[in-house]
């Protein structure tokens, strides 16, 4: 059984600016707008949609396939994905660029002014996929390379491999065709409440319609959990798992990917698989940062339980 996990590799580079953004910046000023923010701190963390969720099922002992493309400052990157047991063949490094990375400053009111710069995530990640099986192996379509989001979803169907489609931050530069291209023949579409809106208005579809193209819709809610539609008529609410003190929501989206991927990698159904995702979204809200968290076997499992009751028998014995 493998896990192909395809989308961004990117490092964030995150400063403080100890003021107010409002007081630097004015309206009647904007058209010939130059402004300098001094921070008092900067700290880089590793990101991006792939690395995140290979990072989440590393937490759970799975060793994914990462399919994306890495610049010639990915070095230190790669020791710690090789470092937690993940095999690096699917991912394409160019010495002639930078990897993605992510420019972020934030102001004392958390409003934030980011710059994005793709480097290598411009480029495709061309892997020969030399032991695939249809009858074990999950893969998702995480947002990265357009080409990748593109081509893979017709990959995977050809080769009968089942595949989640999340479409994610590159929404708004999807056209209808390749959406409905990607998300028809797919084993599942995730995507928060707004994203799904945003889908249907691409698309032309209702949310019903769109569940016609896949076997299976997730929509994520944050705090208020998640909603399962399925082909066969089955509607869950997926309750989230509450914790002390959110502290960074951002990076829970990937981590309740892994725990999804997780559960239908062992042969869970949908619902009990998306129960596993909210329980490992809940660990990466306590953490600053994408990367940052970490669980124990019995950690996680206390968790379901307090919010689902006892682990089902062959969830139980994942644990």
């Amino acid at each position: 059984m493998s896990i192909y996990v395809s989308g961004s590799l990117a490092f964030d580079r995150i400063m403080t600016f100890p003021g107010h953004f409002h007081d630097h910046i004015y309206a009647e000023n904007l058209r010939t707008i130059n402004v300098s923010f001094m921070v008092n701190g900067m700290e880089e963390r590793r990101g991006g949609c792939a690395g995140n969720i290979a990072y989440s099922l590393a937490l759970l002992d799975e060793h994914p396939y990462i399919i994306a493309s890495a610049g010639k400052d990915f070095a230190p990157y790669a020791r710690v994905l090789e470092g937690m047991g993940l095999p690096l063949d699917g991912i394409v490094r160019f010495d002639d660029i930078h990897t993605a990375q992510g420019f972020i400053t934030t102001d004392l009111d958390n409003n934030q002014i980011t710059g994005f710069y793709p480097g290598a995530m411009q480029r495709k990640a061309v892997y020969e996929f030399p032991n695939l099986d249809p009858d074990t192996d999950i893969a998702i379509v995480s947002p990265g390379n357009m080409e990748d989001m593109q081509r893979l979803p017709a990959f995977y169907k050809e080769n009968g491999i089942r595949y989640i489609f999340d479409p994610g931050q590159q929404l708004p530069v999807l056209d209808k065709k390749t959406l409905l291209d990607a998300i028809e023949g797919s084993f599942a579409l995730i995507s928060n409440d707004y994203e799904i809106n945003m889908i249907c208005n691409t698309t032309g579809l209702s949310t019903n319609e769109l569940i016609g193209r896949t076997l299976w819709l997730i929509t994520t809610k944050g705090s208020k959990g998640a909603i399962i539609h399925g082909s066969d008529g089955t509607e869950a609410h997926i309750d989230p798992v509450i914790i002390d003190e959110v502290i960074d929501p951002t990076g829970a989206g990937d981590a309740h990917r892994a725990g999804v991927l997780f559960g239908l990698a062992h042969g869970l159904d949908v619902p009990l698989s998306a129960q596993l995702g909210s329980v490992s979204a809940s660990f990466a809200v306590e953490k600053m940062g994408t990367q940052e968290h970490s669980f124990t076997r019995k950690q996680y499992v206390d968790r379901f339980t307090t919010t689902f009751g006892p682990m089902p028998k062959p969830c139980a014995v994942l644990f």
